[in-house]
């Protein structure tokens, strides 16, 4: 099938005669090519980096459950209120939210140019460490440092899911893993305070991360791969290459440089790629919706203490609904959200539009808003608990969602860019910090 004349984000993907998918990018018989993988062992290596992504959020956001009790334990004798203290508290975690994002504007050329592989095992190991430093951390800054610089290690995680993503899948199929949340952290670091001090958290973390590092090294292959691309033809063969053998597999560095662009450029890049609308657009969806999550994750074990008398443990199982959210909002943000764009692709006699994924978004529109008013006017009113629960659940389900069809509406439009635009909308992602941490005073303001 003829690919000619195409443009950026406008292709064909099936066939004008048999209405068959085209494979796009097309696949090499070059047995190392990730997309001639065996469905299992994708699935295998989505579900592993999906893991990681939950991973650098469980210990982003997990321990908030605890704000008030990490406060306590900060507070100096005769220092200011409890109030003012949770308010810096949150510091540690809007901290690393800020660095999350940032950090990907070098993560990213490095990801590019050097493989997948280095840099997931180096920020693993970095994410490790400074898991343990905030632990440890005995002091006010101590633990501000730890924390700020765990966000570094953290936002490679973040970034590097839907790069490896679009490595192993064809467009078709990109919809799939592209989503994550904080629930799981935030639910699993309330029952470890059930019977154990907020330090726990990060014990169980460092094992959790620890065990997945283990796994990287030994069981997670370079997907970084050169091919061809044909003009002519979405079926072209490349020439077959040897299979590389597990030993060959386990080098953290392949070797490799998999493109000849200088690093300066590519960290310069993103600040352009944010003038183009279609990122803009996103980015400000991803910045928006996680900057509302912020700030809830940061103020909701309060929220939740004042105005419902709940233990931490009790405020963690309230994000059941964010999971119950999540697993929604992951649904409609991939198999719904590529059903949608395949309808309109089949109306369109067989031309990909990126736009066709967008009308997938509506419900996102609906329950974000929806959700924010529930969480915040239940609170407020004091109704019963169950409202703002599921105000997180409608909140946890628009951010899935909707970022997750906005970003990769983005990644339809650039396909070639993949990684510049992902390091834009998470770099720009850091624009939730400063607003959040407005909603925070002003939540301290009125709790006081």
């Amino acid at each position: 099938m003829a690919l000619k004349h195409q443009t950026l984000g406008h292709v064909r993907l099936r066939h004008e005669d048999t209405n068959e998918i085209i494979l796009i990018p097309a696949p090499s018989l070059n047995p190392n090519d990730p997309l001639r993988w065996s469905t299992p062992y994708k699935i295998y290596i989505a579900t592993l980096v999906s893991l990681a992504m939950v991973m650098c959020n469980f210990m982003a956001a997990g321990p908030t459950v605890a704000m008030v009790e990490i406060a306590t334990d900060f507070k100096q004798v005769g220092d200011t209120t409890l109030t003012e203290w949770i308010a810096r508290a949150a510091y540690f975690f809007n901290n690393s939210s800020l660095l999350q994002g940032v950090s990907c504007i070098v993560w990213v050329p490095l990801v590019v140019k050097y493989g997948r592989r280095p840099v997931y095992i180096g920020s693993l190991i970095l994410y490790f460490f400074m898991i343990l430093g905030a632990g440890l951390a005995k002091t006010y800054a101590g633990e501000l440092t730890t924390r700020t610089i765990l966000g570094i290690g953290a936002g490679a995680g973040e970034c590097l899911a839907p790069i490896t993503m679009a490595d192993i899948f064809y467009l078709h199929e990109r919809g799939y893993g592209m989503a994550a949340g904080v629930s799981l952290g935030i639910i699993i670091s309330g029952l470890i305070t059930i019977s154990n001090p907020w330090r726990s958290i990060y014990w169980v973390g460092a094992g959790l991360v620890g065990g997945l590092l283990i796994v990287v090294v030994f069981f997670f292959p370079e997907t970084a791969f050169t091919r061809t691309d044909s003009p002519d033809n979405a079926h072209t063969l490349e020439d077959i290459s040897h299979k590389d053998s597990y030993w060959q597999t386990l080098k953290p560095w392949s070797g490799k440089v998999y493109t000849s662009e200088p690093l300066w450029r590519m960290l310069v890049r993103p600040f352009g790629l944010i003038l183009i609308p279609p990122v803009f657009w996103a980015t400000m969806v991803m910045s928006v919706t996680i900057g509302f999550l912020v700030a809830v994750a940061s103020n909701f074990a309060t929220a939740f203490e004042t105005t419902y008398s709940f233990e931490p443990w009790q405020s963690g199982l309230c994000f059941i609904s964010g999971i119950i959210g999540c697993f929604l909002g992951t649904f409609a943000g991939g198999p719904f959200s590529d059903w949608v764009a395949d309808v309109f692709t089949r109306r369109n006699g067989g031309i990909r539009e990126p736009e066709m994924r967008l009308p997938a978004i509506i419900p996102s529109l609906i329950g974000c808003p929806l959700g924010l008013v529930l969480y915040g006017v239940g609170i407020a009113k004091g109704w019963h608990w169950i409202v703002p629960t599921l105000g997180l659940g409608f909140l946890s389900f628009s951010i899935t969602q909707g970022t997750n069809v906005s970003f990769v509406y983005c990644v339809d439009c650039f396909r070639p860019v993949t990684g510049e635009v992902t390091v834009t909308q998470l770099a720009f992602k850091c624009e939730s910090y400063p607003h959040s941490t407005i909603i925070l005073h002003a939540f301290k303001l009125i709790m006081a």
